[in-house]
């Protein structure tokens, strides 16, 4: 279902943080919501070109959350950390989605090899976008 919107005369949420939380409530949105939104949080000090912001219709921005492995941050510098400490989880999901666009498909259980090899390969360059890009075009997958 879609967010709540905020309303004058109701106790609706009045910050993007609280209508997550209160969409977050439904079960069926949790599941996804719960790895999501603490990501998404932690960017919301900018807006939709950007620029940074401290404010959103007059309430100051909560840019803080807790990811799903219990880590809490408080904004794009923690999360930065946080992504930096794991480069082979972020190579891997850039690698399936990059994949996943050059194949014009999904990536699936027989593409897991291609994924794994690009996550090793771009290992060996520093995880390098251009390494992985290269082992995208020259992998089964994309080839074949």
């Amino acid at each position: 279902p879609a967010l709540e919107e905020s309303s004058s005369e109701t106790a609706a949420p009045t910050t993007i943080a609280e209508q997550l939380a209160l969409h977050r409530r439904n079960d069926a949105c949790a599941s996804c919501h719960g790895l999501m939104d603490p990501i998404g949080l932690a960017l919301e000090n900018f807006d939709a070109v950007g620029q940074q912001r401290f404010y959103d219709k007059g309430n100051r921005i909560d840019a803080s959350g807790l990811l799903p492995d219990g880590t809490e941050v408080t904004g794009v510098d923690e999360l930065e950390d946080w992504l930096v400490s794991r480069p082979d989880r972020l190579a891997a999901t850039m690698a399936e989605r990059m994949l996943t666009f050059a194949l014009g498909r999904p990536v699936d259980w027989q593409d897991a090899p291609s994924v794994r090899k690009i996550v090793q390969q771009a290992s060996e360059d520093g995880f390098r976008i251009r390494s992985i890009i290269e082992s995208i075009v020259t992998s089964d997958s994309f080839q074949k």
